[in-house]
């Protein structure tokens, strides 16, 4: 995942005021729920039963497609690491969970934080947007070397919140592509660090985004599969130049096309 130079700014400028009004907000939050009339509190009720549901669908989903998954114990990758622009299909590519802790996984999440810290405002990135097939992300909130970087390993979602945020994204394997992204603004999340130990975590807001877009990667999934019709009609053009220029450089592949 990527920003903007404007979008950086104003993230973590958000992140700073979010971390210095955390109890103004909840408070203000506590009085704006005791003014909701009846009405509103039963529809507010069905609408999260409904996305809890829709959830718990996609949690069975996932499960059962995990199950199939293929394990990898021998990682190899090429070197330099370099970014799989779209629409090379190794980002539709099944990505093979990673079955052994050792050396080589430890150096590759440190080559992809220097692949993503060395990218156009980099802040995220997983493993197939490398050309490697497994499930491995790494991100780094601020995208600044030096401030907390995370390696996730085999990383599912739990749960997520009703509550959902919409907010620009940008993408690696996209150069110079951005368009407006919903997603749940709460997830918690399951993983592995790079020692193999199990990591609970629950992420909000920024990062909460930034690990739902590198964990679509992992599910062969990209950004703008998730994008409403009127924000996708916005970087269409730029999706069809990609596609034409790969065609170009590989021609016969069998890509999937917008």
């Amino acid at each position: 995942m990527r920003l903007n130079a404007f979008a950086r700014g104003q993230q973590l400028r958000l992140m700073a005021y979010k971390a210095s009004t955390g109890r103004l907000a909840s408070s203000a939050a506590r009085m704006v729920r005791t003014r909701r009339n009846p009405q509103s509190r039963t529809q507010a009720r069905g609408g999260a039963l409904f996305r809890e549901l829709e959830a718990q669908q996609e949690e069975r989903s996932a499960a059962a497609v995990e199950s199939k998954t293929p394990v990898v114990k021998d990682l190899q990758w090429e070197r330099p690491l370099q970014i799989v622009n779209y629409p090379d299909p190794r980002l539709r590519a099944v990505n093979a969970r990673i079955g052994k802790f050792d050396t080589k996984l430890e150096q590759l999440g440190k080559e992809m934080l220097e692949v993503m810290y060395n990218g156009d405002d980099g802040v995220g990135l997983a493993a197939p947007q490398v050309g490697v097939n497994v499930r491995l992300m790494v991100y780094n909130p601020t995208g600044r070397r030096g401030d907390e970087e995370y390696i996730l390993v085999n990383p599912k979602i739990l749960h997520t919140s009703g509550k959902r945020d919409t907010a620009e994204e940008g993408c690696l394997s996209f150069p110079r592509l951005f368009a407006d992204v919903e997603r749940p603004q709460r997830v918690k999340v399951r993983a592995q660090s790079v020692k193999g130990e199990t990591l609970m975590l629950t992420l909000t807001d920024w990062q909460a985004r930034i690990f739902q877009h590198e964990y679509d990667h992992l599910q062969g999934t990209l950004f703008h599969d998730r994008m409403k019709a009127e924000e996708m009609q916005k970087i269409k053009r730029g999706l069809v130049d990609l596609e034409e220029a790969f065609l170009r450089e590989n021609e016969g592949a069998q890509i999937q096309r917008v």
